[in-house]
């Protein structure tokens, strides 16, 4: 098996499919975890798929994630514009980091357009829909050969 990757996501992702599908779609977070396996699996990478609506529990994972993992993708939804935390412990893993975010968070309302966390990562994919979780795992499958 080739590298190792998470994909961390932050609250309310769990309810993909129920919330806002004018913003998020009509993909359930179990379908878009399938997809996203399928994916990884096609490029021959491992991933762990999680989900969690506390931050605290967010940072541990961020953090024990640098014995396991090769790289990180995150969607760190709600967490993304308040948690310096997240951010912190983002900054101290120093492998690949990709954010994520379904929707545009540039054309949403004024306190979503910041992120905390953009400047310690690789790059971020921002308004795709569930696709951007897709061209996420393919653009950390190539900074992970480079």
């Amino acid at each position: 098996m080739g590298s190792n990757i998470l994909f961390l996501n932050g609250p309310n992702l769990n309810l993909l499919g129920q919330r806002e599908q004018s913003q998020y779609g009509s993909i359930t977070y179990e379908d878009l975890k399938k997809k996203c396996e399928e994916k990884c699996k096609e490029l021959d990478l491992k991933v762990e798929f999680t989900q969690s609506n506390v931050e605290g529990e967010m940072v541990s994972i961020i953090q024990s994630a640098n014995e396991k993992f090769d790289g990180i993708i995150i969607n760190a939804a709600a967490f993304t514009h308040t948690s310096i935390a997240i951010r912190d412990a983002l900054e101290i893993f120093k492998k690949k980091k990709i954010e994520v975010h379904i929707s545009n968070i540039f054309k949403r309302e004024e306190f979503r357009q910041k992120s905390l966390i953009s400047d310690v990562v690789n790059g971020g994919i921002f308004g795709l829909g569930s696709e951007g979780y897709i061209l996420a795992i393919i653009a950390m499958h190539k900074l992970l050969k480079k």
